[in-house]
């Protein structure tokens, strides 16, 4: 039986973080399983690419404190390895005057958080900035920017194997029975390995896997909810040079228009609750929705303009009838299971808190 010093099942932007994290700092010998044949082939290869600034999350919780140590982090990090980014900004809309309580209460809500770079304009100063916008008054948001998330993803897995540690892929494990000494893990092909430290970082498994663990109490893992986003692109050229956001709804920030690093604009995502966590197709009934949505903000929008583009799945832990839950970074000192560290519904601010989780857990395990 191989026998490491540690496990992270997961090699999305966050577990390749976290094992950055660890195998750098604790040393050793560490290993990331990963059941597909790639790096970052889920939730972090279908997302908005956007570096959060820390604006929407209650104060206090681990999405606002994580998310803007996080964006602080990824900046110096991206700018230090010479990774492609852009802190283009973005501005959050008021399209109607019911809304404009709302601009107040989010730039509230993001000095709550530490973030007091937001800036309120009126419609004129808006419609300076993005002539084609219309809105009754937005938030301009600074240190709001894009990554190419593989590029960084990349990154971290070259620091983490520089370091000493090792990728497998095709690895799928399929039960863990807790030791005297760590963990004993049995894979699909009845691979075994001895492991002091596991980590679950597997998003959208992450609650399956840890029903897996013998001696780990179901109580404690989250049940899952599955809220899929569809994303449609803009067949033309972007008249816009900065992020444009609604006001937030319940489950997501709305149909937003955001921008990759070639200044191709998408609008997404949407929320629609699913039972299939491999449910990736586009919806193409929901076209009808993002028009009428993005026409808000963009009332000249032509008909034709959007084609479908991807869709991805938000690995939540609060159902369609729950307030968003909040990151759960679950340790030995919640479960009782030394060495296992669970991460349960990681979702956005994920990719910009991915530096700041991954010293999270290193600190659970030091602790």
């Amino acid at each position: 039986m191989d026998r490491v010093t540690g496990v992270v099942v997961g090699a999305g932007v966050v577990g390749l973080a976290v094992a950055r994290a660890l195998q750098i700092n604790l040393g050793g010998d560490w290993l990331i399983l990963e059941q597909e044949n790639a790096i970052g082939t889920q939730t972090s290869s279908r997302n908005s690419e956007v570096i959060h600034a820390g604006i929407y999350y209650p104060k206090g919780s681990l999405k606002a404190q994580l998310c803007v140590q996080g964006k602080k982090m990824l900046y110096t990090y991206l700018q230090e390895r010479g990774l492609p980014f852009k802190r283009c900004g973005k501005l959050i809309v008021a399209t109607h005057d019911e809304q404009l309580n709302q601009l107040l209460a989010i730039q509230k809500k993001a000095a709550d958080n530490g973030v007091n770079d937001l800036v309120l304009l009126d419609a004129q100063q808006a419609c300076e900035l993005e002539p084609q916008l219309f809105c009754k008054a937005a938030l301009v948001s600074p240190s709001t920017g894009i990554v190419d998330s593989h590029a960084l993803m990349l990154s971290y897995q070259g620091d983490f194997e520089n370091a000493g540690g090792v990728v497998v892929f095709y690895a799928s494990v399929n039960r863990v029975l807790p030791t005297d000494h760590g963990f004993e893990l049995t894979m699909q092909d009845n691979t075994c390995i001895a492991s002091q430290y596991l980590i679950n970082a597997t998003g959208l498994s992450a609650p399956l896997l840890a029903q897996l663990i013998e001696g780990y109490a179901s109580s404690f893992a989250p049940t899952p909810y599955y809220a899929k986003g569809n994303y449609f692109t803009l067949s033309r050229k972007s008249p816009f040079q900065h992020l444009i956001y609604p006001v937030p709804e319940a489950a997501g920030l709305g149909v937003h228009l955001t921008l990759d690093l070639g200044n191709q604009a998408k609008f997404g995502p949407d929320v629609q609750w699913v039972d299939d966590p491999h449910d990736l197709e586009v919806d193409l009934s929901r076209g009808d929705a993002f028009y009428a949505e993005v026409r808000k903000y963009w009332p000249t929008l032509p008909d034709g303009a959007l084609e479908p583009g991807y869709a991805g799945i938000r690995p939540k832990i609060s159902g369609p009838k729950d307030a968003s839950a909040d990151f759960l970074i679950q340790g030995p000192q919640t479960h009782g299971v030394a060495g296992l560290v669970h991460l349960f519904g990681i979702e956005s601010p994920g990719l910009t808190s991915s530096l700041a989780i991954g010293d999270a857990v290193l600190q659970l395990l030091n602790d």
